[in-house]
């Protein structure tokens, strides 16, 4: 999907975009998705989501395997901490550049083929990369216990030593688990530190990827997926757009893992898994690949489906219906059962089946619709006015 756009457009959104990001903590307390932990993780997947949809969404190259990135950022964050500084700004940086150092290794050899070849390419690379932290490489990830930071650590370039416990990642000096509280309209508002971070990483990496959708190189890479055998005919070499396109996304995945690792400092290897790499699949598409806004849309829904219609149990669920009498309340609540806590997968991939079989572009084309039918409205209206005005 190709969004109709000018410079004014991309302006507006923007703003809406940093407005609602900004805003966030107000906006989705309603929800109950509030609270920092969630806050952080819609930005962090929403960076992961906006990353990958540079590859996908542009190129068309559906890779399975850019969880792998997401682990190298997060082991690489880690180790900064552990070596260096409990700042995330260094590291951040390091788990950036690992990441992109990485993905071009795995890009270069990756993008030698195409299609479904390219695809379990990537697949095979990330289950390498799992398999290799957990035994070969365990001095290095600490195999399936994960990489910590222990008080025995030299970080070289803290010279405050801590008082006894394990010491909290920090912005110079402000802890990223720091949170203020402030009640709203009878809503207990939480304002935290470490979300604020990701947030205004997430407004910079969206603004990125607006610049490189409406750039030269942006136009280039969808002239590759349009028609790649067309672009080879020309004479054109499209090989360094694509690993240049493979090795961007890959330093988003990067950065998304060392934010990760910023918010909570432990990467283990489970987040190199495919599972990991279906679900920022699943993001592009039911938000709307190729768009800017979709893919942050689907990291936002598919994360609050799995932290907030997870937590609801029997007891939560019969509280919605206890208006009812016992008997339906009962009924009601053994079948909404099966839609929530454990199985709150159900209730997504019923989400995701409607939406892929009536919007095939994702919650993006049905605004789009919406948008379209809005104007057609509109235009109907002005028509039936300046008929409906009697002739001079």
């Amino acid at each position: 999907m190709i969004e109709k756009t000018s410079p004014r457009a991309d302006r507006f959104l923007l703003l809406a975009f940093v407005a609602a990001v900004l805003l966030g903590p107000i906006l989705l307390a309603p929800f109950g998705a509030g609270y920092p932990d969630l806050l952080q993780k819609f930005a962090i997947f929403g960076i992961f989501a906006i990353g990958f949809n540079i590859l996908f969404g542009l190129t068309g190259y559906l890779s399975f395997g850019h969880a792998a990135f997401l682990g190298v950022g997060s082991y690489a964050a880690v180790w900064s901490f552990k070596l260096l500084s409990m700042n995330v700004v260094p590291a951040v940086i390091f788990a950036v550049i690992v990441a992109g150092l990485f993905s071009a290794v795995i890009g270069y050899i990756s993008l030698r083929r195409s299609g479904i070849y390219f695809s379990i390419l990537t697949l095979a690379f990330a289950q390498m990369s799992y398999n290799l932290a957990y035994s070969v490489l365990t001095p290095i990830t600490n195999g399936e216990t994960g990489l910590q930071i222990t008080l025995g650590d030299p970080r070289v370039l803290d010279s405050v030593s801590n008082d006894g416990g394990l010491p909290v990642t920090n912005l110079f000096g402000l802890a990223m688990n720091q949170t203020w509280e402030t009640a709203l309209l009878g809503m207990t508002l939480h304002f935290n530190a470490g979300f604020y971070f990701c947030a205004l990483l997430l407004i910079a990496a969206f603004y990125i990827s607006m610049r490189i959708f409406r750039s030269p190189f942006g136009m280039m890479l969808r002239a590759v997926k349009s028609n790649q055998n067309r672009m080879s005919y020309t004479g054109l070499n499209i090989r360094p757009y694509m690993l240049s396109a493979f090795m961007i996304s890959g330093m988003y995945a990067g950065l998304a893992g060392g934010l990760l690792a910023a918010t909570d400092p432990l990467a283990g290897a489970e987040r190199m898994q495919w599972t990991a790499s279906g679900e920022v699949v699943l993001m592009t598409i039911l938000g709307g690949a190729g768009t800017l806004i979709g893919p942050v849309l689907g990291a936002g829904i598919i994360k609050y489906a799995e932290n907030v219609f997870s937590s609801f149990n029997d007891q939560i669920l019969a509280g919605f219906f206890d208006f009812l009498p016992d008997t339906l309340a009962s009924a009601l609540v053994w079948a909404a059962s099966a839609f929530v806590g454990d199985g709150w997968q159900l209730t997504l991939g019923i989400i995701f089946m409607v939406i892929v079989t009536f919007l095939p572009g994702g919650l993006m084309e049905g605004v789009n619709r919406i948008r379209k039918w809005h104007e057609q409205r509109q235009r109907g209206n002005d028509l039936s006015s300046c008929s409906a005005k009697p002739a001079e």
